[in-house]
């Protein structure tokens, strides 16, 4: 090797150990140079993202009046094989079936038979019930001037025709345990609605001795003057349907003056009592013939509604304005942030009782106002009549709540 490589070869080797980093033999290890922590960055603060406030819940409870079985409605539904009550109901059918519950004024017994009867002693065939409850009814108010026609069996009888055909009811009652338990508590559409129910009086019947419980009757003197309320026992039931914690509570009562098409004022001081002691909605019957209806807010800002009566659901009556009925639909809502419910509105299907002539088949058939005036084949006597019935609903219920106007 000639001297010049030599020390190419000796200047290489000083450069590769100085780049290496090499500690010369014998030397001292530098101290390590402490690394500077550097901070992770924190995360940033989680936004809060805003709750939608939960719908309300909104529901649908239809309505409506007196379900009599005078004589003449019984013959005509007998169809040879069973009493199709529903054939005579069935225009109120897609009312009923909307809505998310259905109740009615039962103003008749099912004592058993034949033989049947009509006014003054009502005694109707069970089908009655059965046609109810096909027809989309849930529940039905017992307690009115009929209740006791057939004694305390009839009574008994017919609640326990109504608990085999699957309807709930109010007002009456075969045991002290039945009376005490008294309110029926029922859910419509996700609303939980109490229901309690009564009457004026019954025709002069006294409630038996033995069952002073039978009927839930309002008046102190039912046998005579019918002017003296039990306030009292009103303000304790209301009070104990209350403490069920219900969302709305409802009283159907059977009050106020025959073929009258105004209440008196001792409905509306009635109403007043049962809206101070809780009561949300008050339905009354027994008129026979159409009453207002209203919604008032209450002196503790509550939402209440009122019918005084729908008049006859089906009958066989022929004074002024007893074939003049509705089928009436609340729409009840509950706040589901703060739970107050309450009804937010009212609509109303007008409803006609159509008699035709002594020995026509069928006879009787309740009309649905507005789809008979729609349809060309109803006569110009039927159509006038309609019209008139019309406006007896628009003056009685009012225009606006007209549902198909």
């Amino acid at each position: 090797m000639n001297l010049r490589l030599s020390s190419l070869l000796l200047c290489l080797a000083l450069l590769l150990s100085a780049c290496g980093g090499g500690v010369p033999a014998g030397a001292a290890s530098p101290a390590p140079v402490p690394r500077e922590e550097v901070p992770l960055p924190s995360p940033p603060p989680e936004t809060a993202v805003p709750q939608e406030p939960p719908e309300p819940t909104l529901a649908t409870l239809a309505v409506c009046g007196d379900a009599m079985s005078h004589m003449p409605i019984t013959n005509d539904a007998w169809n040879g094989e069973r009493y199709d009550y529903a054939r005579i109901m069935a225009a109120a059918r897609p009312y009923v079936e909307a809505a998310d519950y259905a109740v009615v004024n039962l103003e008749t017994t099912l004592s058993g038979g034949p033989p049947y009867s009509g006014y003054p002693a009502f005694n109707s065939p069970d089908d009655m019930a059965a046609g109810l409850k096909s027809l989309g009814f849930d529940l039905c108010l017992t307690a009115n001037n009929h209740s006791l026609d057939r004694g305390f069996s009839g009574l008994s009888r017919t609640l326990d025709v109504l608990d085999q055909t699957g309807l709930a009811h109010v007002g009456t009652s075969r045991t002290q345990e039945e009376y005490e338990r008294g309110v029926s508590v029922a859910d419509v559409g996700g609303i939980s609605v109490a229901f309690l129910g009564y009457t004026y009086g019954t025709n002069g019947i006294p409630l038996p001795k033995k069952h002073p419980y039978a009927v839930n009757i309002f008046n102190t003197d039912y046998l005579t003057t019918l002017s003296k309320p039990d306030w009292d026992r009103l303000a304790g039931d209301l009070d104990a349907a209350k403490a069920m914690e219900p969302d709305l509570i409802t009283v159907m009562i059977h009050w106020g003056q025959e073929y009258k098409t105004q209440q008196n004022r001792y409905q509306e001081e009635m109403a007043d009592f049962l809206f101070e002691h809780g009561a949300d909605i008050v339905l009354g019957g027994h008129s026979h013939v159409p009453q207002p209806m209203e919604t008032r807010t209450l002196s503790d800002g509550r939402r209440g509604f009122v019918c005084y009566s729908l008049g006859n659901f089906i009958s066989s009556q022929t004074k002024p304005n007893t074939g003049t009925t509705a089928v009436l639909t609340l729409t009840l809502t509950r706040d589901n942030e703060t739970g107050e419910a309450q009804v937010l509105d009212y609509a109303y299907a007008p409803m006609y009782m159509l008699h035709r002539a002594a020995g026509a088949s069928p006879r009787f058939e309740l009309v649905d106002i507005r789809a008979a005036l729609d349809s060309a084949e109803t006569g110009d006597t039927l159509r006038r009549k309609l019209n008139e019935t019309l406006e007896t609903c628009h003056t009685v219920f009012g225009t606006e709540a007209e549902m198909n106007g």
